[in-house]
């Protein structure tokens, strides 16, 4: 039943809309995949990409527009966390066109990787722009990795090294890769308790950290007491660009995420 309602679904909305393309079409779940896809096949592919950068890719409720797009795509990217993709191309009967690119992207390094992987599966299924795709990923990754040293050279200037924090455990990877010493972290704080809460609070009392690390997409709410609790300055971060809107491209997130950490050591540097 579920299958025959999305496809009177994408029917109906390719038949009224008229979604017709000149260059292949990409559909990206999210927007670091779609940022990144968008780069690589600039002027090569059309990119779709289905959440907006505020949402939590795992709680997104499909649109009918979606299905389209899904229905359409020469090639899906998607993470592997979106429950609702299997169930979709499994409704659709075209589960070939998806490629899962699990794992983080929360270093330029981790991001760098993506960007090959994605590199990898236009070269094979476009394979008559395959120069094009490598090239333009090519200077995508040069631009990571400039960004990469940067950084590095920036969190040593401000010595966040060593510094203990309690992190969300989505932006714990970049925070430690900054240097900084992650001495807890935490899950969906959906899933936490009262007394996951006063044990987090206790290990960062212990550890002495001074601040906790919150994501905006997976909510703030627990973190703001914890960091109350510890005594710590709560800072959010964001792991989708576009979200806050200054920060519109996966290179500016993490350019931003870095400067919002460095103000909230100041005092401490002080």
């Amino acid at each position: 039943m579920l299958k025959q309602i999305f496809l009177i679904a994408v029917l109906f909305i390719t038949f009224a809309v008229g979604i017709y393309a000149a260059e292949p079409i990409v559909v990206t779940t999210h927007a670091v995949f779609g940022e990144i896809a968008q780069a690589i096949g600039d002027g090569e592919i059309d990119v779709v990409t289905i959440i907006p950068s505020g949402f939590c890719p795992a709680h997104y409720d499909l649109r009918p527009s979606d299905i389209a797009a899904f229905a359409k795509a020469d090639l899906v990217f998607y993470s592997g966390f979106e429950a609702w993709v299997d169930t979709l191309l499994s409704a659709i009967g075209d589960e070939n066109t998806a490629v899962p690119l699990p794992g983080p992207w929360s270093t330029p390094e981790a991001a760098a990787a993506k960007a090959e992987a994605i590199a990898a599966a236009l070269v094979d299924r476009f394979p008559d722009r395959a120069e094009t795709f490598r090239a333009n990923a090519a200077d995508y990754e040069a631009r990571l990795s400039e960004l990469a040293d940067s950084l590095r050279d920036e969190a040593e200037a401000h010595g966040v090294d060593g510094i203990p924090v309690v992190c969300m455990e989505w932006q714990a990877g970049f925070v430690s890769w900054l240097g900084f010493d992650v001495v807890a972290t935490y899950p969906m704080p959906e899933g936490l308790s009262i007394r996951d809460l006063d044990e987090l609070a206790d290990a960062g009392r212990k550890a002495g950290a001074i601040l906790v690390i919150d994501n905006w997409q997976s909510g703030t709410e627990f973190g703001e007491k914890l960091a109350e609790q510890i005594g710590a300055v709560h800072i959010v971060l964001s792991n989708f660009p576009g979200f806050p809107p200054e920060a519109e491209t996966l290179i500016g997130l993490f350019s931003h995420n870095v400067q919002a950490l460095f103000e909230s050591i100041e005092p401490a540097d002080e």
